[in-house]
């Protein structure tokens, strides 16, 4: 087997896998799995570097700012995925979170060859988004050299957005110019160069963290519970009647009414019941807790 020098972590080849195809299927399976399970501890290297960004996207959501991911291929696609699933999860607007993908719309389902090329298109698409000094640009590429995603965080510089880039290359690591850099190595991959494996898997957990934290931090969440959710269709519906059923102690029959006067909103719904208030008086408290229901149902008037 031969190794080139120069070469990102994410497109050397990989010693322990270079004879799969030689194997059995249940020997792919196994060495897959086998390389999979070093990825958590390749995120877990990086807890102070992602503490230290929820810690900067907290600061700029609180400022009215807005957090954006930028990607290609894989990348992309997975910010734009979790950035889809925060409204529905924590009940915030779909502007709060978004994401950028090189190619637009059209490479959410389809490969488009070249669109991560130009560093231009990068900058544009953070012009047509109008991001500004109160918002989080979060770059994601796993070789750490997209100049898609490059040309996007420099702009981003330029304008006066808070900057991150993910990337699992160490190599690129001196070459960024980003206020944080989360760099979960996971080595090369099983196939050479597919970083939709342990690269995609390491930036999927990455960006779980960082938005879910962020919405604890923000009060979206109470234990582990999603007192923000909307509700969208009949799983959430259900799991919102659960959530009251839960702190409330109250029936379904009347965690449902209390639902219908909190107009489906969960945690004012709460609010209403433990400090005995209309919804106008729930949303209010809600105000002047900064959306913390803990500190929202302990605090009198």
């Amino acid at each position: 087997m031969t190794t080139r020098k120069g070469l990102p972590t994410t497109e050397k080849r990989n010693p322990r896998s270079a004879n799969i195809d030689t194997l059995s299927t249940l020997g792919i399976v196994d060495l897959i799995n086998a390389e999979d399970q070093t990825v958590p501890q390749a995120v877990a290297s990086q807890r102070e570097k992602m503490a230290a960004a929820i810690d900067l996207i907290v600061v700029r959501f609180r400022a009215g700012g807005r957090l954006f991911y930028v990607g290609a291929g894989t990348s992309g696609r997975l910010g734009v995925l979790d950035a889809s699933e925060c409204p529905p999860t924590f009940g915030v607007p779909p502007t709060l979170v978004q994401g950028i993908i090189a190619g637009g719309r059209r490479a959410l389902v389809r490969s488009i060859e070249g669109a991560e090329d130009y560093a231009d298109d990068g900058a544009k698409a953070v012009d047509k988004k109008r991001v500004g000094s109160k918002d989080v640009v979060v770059g994601l590429a796993a070789c750490g050299m997209t100049p898609f995603v490059r040309g996007a965080l420099r702009r981003a510089r330029q304008v006066g957005a808070a900057t991150v880039c993910v990337t699992c290359a160490p190599e690129a690591v001196k070459s960024l110019t980003v206020d944080i850099i989360i760099n979960p190595v996971v080595g090369p991959e099983v196939i050479t160069g597919s970083t939709r494996m342990k690269a995609g898997t390491a930036t999927k957990l990455v960006l779980n963290t960082l938005t879910t934290a962020a919405m604890v931090k923000l009060g979206k969440v109470h234990g582990n519970l999603m007192v923000d959710l909307r509700v969208v269709n009949n799983k959430l519906r259900d799991r919102s009647v659960r959530i009251v059923m839960e702190l409330t102690h109250l029936s379904r029959a009347q965690a449902k009414m209390l639902l219908q006067r909190a107009q489906g909103r969960v945690k004012p719904a709460i609010v209403m019941r433990y400090r005995k208030v209309d919804l106008p008086g729930a949303l209010r408290i809600l105000n002047e807790c900064d959306q913390l229901l803990r500190r929202a149902i302990k605090e009198q008037t």
